[in-house]
């Protein structure tokens, strides 16, 4: 109980000390949007790395994210920690992106933590708001040239066994943007993995990379990394 409610403290301390930090980017009258993105993202993985630390937790990556950029990254989703365990390994590469999130999210009370650290809304309940999405998506990419998407396919978090079934979304966003796919799994179920943290033994999550995706669609290629992964499990 003690152990719950001192990390629940820690991190809601820290969040309301980096939602300072974001507001300082957002509204910044001269900054590019660009820079502001790139400023964002750094600001966004100092969080998570404070996180995982405090959680004891240290990330195994398998496979290597590609060096380009401008890619959407397809990720499993089963708890808060996908978002901050993907930071820090954004953070390993440089890289600087936008988490597309449900607007639900920006309505809650930790809304202002998406909203200033440069999360992009979209609002599935409402064509005009779908159609203000993908117009904002094209802007966006236009004016920052490496900006990498971060996306979770499901939709929401499944906490049943495997991967929920893909909505259209990701597949759709990459089109009609022309950006490549790369899929990653995080082989763990964080959801657990938050509940019984902090740790006093180092725990060791592991998230596989895949390929840049040249040929079927998500789903497919989705699938095909998670077998791969329980089969490299299997023969351990």
């Amino acid at each position: 109980m003690l152990k719950d409610l001192g990390k629940y403290l820690f991190m809601v301390k820290l969040g309301y000390k980096y939602i300072n930090i974001f507001k300082k980017t957002f509204h910044h009258p001269f900054i590019t949007l660009k820079s502001a993105y790139k400023q964002l993202s750094l600001d966004r993985q100092a969080y998570s790395n404070d996180v995982l630390k405090y959680l004891n937790i240290k990330v195994e990556i398998i496979g290597t994210l590609p060096k380009e950029n401008r890619i959407l990254y397809a990720i499993n989703h089963r708890s808060l920690l996908d978002i901050i365990v993907m930071e820090h390994i954004f953070a390993t590469a440089n890289k600087s992106g936008t988490w597309i999130a449900k607007q639900e999210l920006f309505d809650a009370f930790y809304g202002k933590f998406f909203l200033y650290s440069g999360c992009m809304s979209v609002d599935l309940n409402n064509g005009k708001g779908l159609l203000k999405f993908f117009k904002t998506m094209k802007k966006t990419l236009k004016k920052v040239d490496d900006l990498n998407i971060y996306i979770f396919p499901e939709g929401e978090r499944y906490k049943g066994q495997g991967v929920k079934e893909f909505q259209s979304g990701a597949a759709k966003i990459a089109k009609a943007n022309k950006l490549k796919i790369v899929p990653i799994y995080i082989d763990d179920r964080l959801e657990t993995v938050f509940q019984d943290s902090p740790f006093k033994e180092q725990r060791v999550i592991k998230v596989y990379i895949g390929d840049i995706i040249s040929e079927g669609d998500l789903e497919s290629n989705y699938d095909n990394l998670v077998q791969s992964t329980k089969k490299e499990n299997d023969s351990e």
